[in-house]
């Protein structure tokens, strides 16, 4: 895809100072671009490398002010990160574009449906009574189970699997080796001490709009669905285990772990390695910092919490001002002790 500074400053409402000729192909990093790249400028800490770039378009802020020469023809919007997504999406859009065909060294059962506009990639596997909506692509090495359901527009990359029954649905992204609908860990003990499976015979229901990224688990629900709701970002890494439901536009960084029957709200947002224990209700827009743990329910909306387990945000601030403290704070109580004993004696 290449377009100029001109079509691009028309396309994003943006003004243009420089070449309106410029022409890109390729997004890039501030520090690593290129000519032919455009980059971007969102963050006062990168603004030294607007001087050095190599790129040929530079999008930055209407607010933005250069204090030395600028190479790049620059195209100011009021949102760069906003333009920014728009266009990574347009060239997005046109890298990952397939065809429309169904590949001869796929399987695909007789009785499985591909929408029109579909391609499906060598060696993909589609079951018996499977749907696929339109302009789906399906990657090569993808398994989709019988009578899984598969929305317009949707992605699966290299790899991932889509088990039976279970529905994805339109505009979602599936990444490489996400394994959607294998079973919930559900074991009874017995009383020789041995484990006896609980079968899941539920399903995982995936609304529009979501993203599941790589190498990421959402466990089917024993009964039922396990659920993540629309415009949900998951990251890599991520295990949602079986009848989790995971709020509309809340978005979950790497190796977070969320147990059974647990309820995020809508509109959390939820750091890497946070981990919940099973059957709790996080409110709407809860906040939970990196490697916190959740052990008990979160009934007020729009709290922020940090540590393990998990206390107010600002609270574990100051707790852990002290326990920084806490050598010298022993060392002084020492002292103390001795100067009281001392004058004990006399």
């Amino acid at each position: 895809m290449k377009v100029t500074a001109a079509q691009l400053a028309q396309l994003l409402e943006g003004s243009l100072e420089g070449d309106p000729n410029a022409t890109v192909s390729r997004p890039a990093r501030i520090e690593e671009a290129g000519e032919g790249d455009f980059a971007f400028l969102d963050n006062p800490k990168y603004e030294a490398h607007a001087y050095t770039t190599q790129a040929s378009i530079l999008l930055v802020n209407k607010s933005f002010q250069p204090t030395q020469p600028v190479k790049p023809t620059l195209i100011r919007v009021d949102d760069v990160r906003s333009c920014l997504a728009f266009l990574l999406q347009k060239f997005d859009t046109e890298n990952n574009t397939n065809g429309t065909t169904v590949s001869e060294q796929a399987s695909v059962h007789k009785s499985a449906k591909i929408g029109l506009g579909t391609s499906v990639g060598v060696f993909a596997v589609i079951e018996e009574g499977a749907i696929i909506g339109n302009n789906c692509t399906i990657y090569p090495q993808v398994y989709i189970g019988r009578n899984a359901r598969i929305g317009d527009g949707t992605r699966l990359f290299p790899g991932a699997r889509v088990h039976f029954d279970c529905v994805i649905g339109e505009n979602c992204t599936v990444h490489a080796n996400a394994v959607i609908g294998a079973d919930g860990f559900g074991f009874a003990p017995q009383e020789d001490k041995t484990w006896k499976k609980v079968p899941q015979v539920g399903n995982v229901v995936i609304e529009n709009d979501v993203e599941i990224g790589a190498c990421t688990c959402i466990d089917r629900a024993a009964i039922g669905s396990t659920v993540i709701r629309q415009g949900a970002k998951l990251d890599n890494l991520i295990h949602i285990a079986h009848n989790a439901d995971i709020g509309k536009n809340t978005a979950l960084a790497a190796q977070v772990g969320v147990a059974g029957s647990t309820r995020l709200g809508d509109n959390c947002q939820i750091g890497g390695q946070v981990g919940f224990a099973g059957h709790l209700t996080i409110a709407d827009g809860t906040r939970i910092q990196a490697q916190s743990g959740l052990g008990s329910s979160v009934e007020k909306p729009n709290t922020a919490l940090f540590g393990s387990p998990a206390i107010g945000y600002k609270d574990f601030i100051r707790s852990h001002v002290v326990f920084k403290q806490l050598p010298d704070l022993q060392k002084k109580v020492l002292e103390l002790e001795k100067k009281m004993k001392e004058m004990g004696e006399k």
